[in-house]
């Protein structure tokens, strides 16, 4: 089994065993491909913390680290306790073991809890991967690191430590029925697939090689102008990282080319506040799904025409009528189709299910003509 299927067939077995939570899931194994973050917004119990630990199992070698954050949290609880023996020869040096600076999978619980002594050194730790330890700054393992919250930030000094997280996802309860009634059947998995670090290493190599079409780049450009209209405003930086996020997705799904389906997943990297969220999902659909939805509409309309003017009339001049009529709104709906058609090109979109729809209207009308 090569490493990818081996991440697929790990994708698969998250979702059997974490219900409701796809999105998290794939979510979740893109920032390990692309080396970002997640935040996890959601009430206790929402299974937050053990799928950050049933993620770091899955990882051959891989360390865990947890913590629960309060107002009280010292920095040796996180980052280790002063070494003595480095303190004789005046050096300030923390014992790092089995703490955040020497994991791979990292889960801080209501992090944004942290006081400033212990903010500044994990920003420089997710940031720059490393960690500034007495005289030496040391390099940490830190693959991706999942931070959990019950609210948002509301102090400025967090406001930096929100922003680096690229992935946000808000998670509640099961909501229905049958899948609550699964997760209490779901009997512990016994068996797990897992991957080396290496193996993990090599992907990430293949996913920065996924390549990323030029209409990607414009459709980007036109989901920012679209959100900064509703002055939903992100850095430029955030949308660099999300280029890195959908070839990851690309990459999960096996494919070596990023595509617009893989845009949509842009939704959970692009909304500040819960309460966009809803608003940046309509918006890339809008912009994305637009021009089918309209090509949709319009072949329904046509179809609807071509019964209408089958249909058992009195006399020959009022199915004459009729087929007029219709022949000329068909020319109509097909100029608008032309136009459509031409708006996708030139903004780079995928024109293949937009010259399928107009060729069954021109066979309408073709049929419509025959009639005469």
């Amino acid at each position: 089994m090569t490493p990818q299927e081996k991440l697929i067939k790990i994708r698969e077995e998250l979702q059997q065993g974490f219900l409701e939570r796809g999105e998290l899931i794939d979510g979740s194994l893109c920032a390990l491909l692309c080396s970002q973050h997640v935040l996890i917004i959601g009430p206790p119990g929402t299974a937050k913390s053990m799928l950050a630990d049933e993620i770091c199992r899955r990882l051959l070698g891989a360390d865990y680290f947890q913590w629960l954050l309060t107002r009280f949290t010292t920095p040796e609880e996180i980052f280790g306790a002063v070494s003595l023996k480095a303190l004789e020869q005046d050096d300030y040096r923390r014992v790092t073991s089995h703490k955040l600076p020497e994991c791979h999978i990292a889960f801080l619980d209501e992090i944004f809890k942290a006081n400033s002594s212990i903010l500044n050194a994990i920003l420089t730790i997710i940031n720059e991967r490393s960690f500034h330890n007495g005289k030496a700054v040391a390099p940490v393992p830190l693959l991706t690191l999942f931070g959990a919250s019950n609210e948002l930030p509301e102090d400025d000094e967090l406001v930096a430590l929100y922003d680096r997280f690229l992935l946000r996802f808000v998670v509640n309860y099961i909501v229905e029925d049958f899948r609550f009634i699964r997760m209490l059947e779901n009997a512990p998995r016994q068996e797990r697939t897992t991957l080396g670090l290496e193996e993990l290493r090599a992907m990430q190599g293949e996913v920065a090689d996924v390549h990323v079409p030029d209409s990607i780049y414009r459709a980007m450009a036109d989901i920012r102008r679209q959100l900064g209209k509703k002055n939903i405003v992100a850095s430029d930086r955030r949308y660099r990282q999300c280029l890195s996020l959908l070839q990851a997705h690309a990459y999960l799904a096996g494919a070596r080319e990023v595509t617009e389906r893989n845009l949509f997943f842009l939704e959970h990297a692009l909304w500040r506040d819960p309460g966009e969220h809803p608003e940046v999902r309509n918006a890339i659909r809008e912009l994305l799904l637009g021009y089918e939805e309209e090509i949709q509409e319009l072949l329904y309309e046509s179809r609807e025409l071509r019964e209408y003017a089958l249909r058992p009339w009195e006399t020959d001049e009022t199915r004459a009528g009729a087929l007029i009529e219709v022949h000329t709104k068909l020319r109509n709906i097909l100029t608008k189709v032309d136009q459509i058609m031409a708006k996708a090109e030139r903004l780079g979109r995928p024109v293949d299910k937009v010259g399928v729809v107009k060729g069954e209207i021109e066979q309408i009308q073709h049929q419509m003509l025959e009639k005469f």
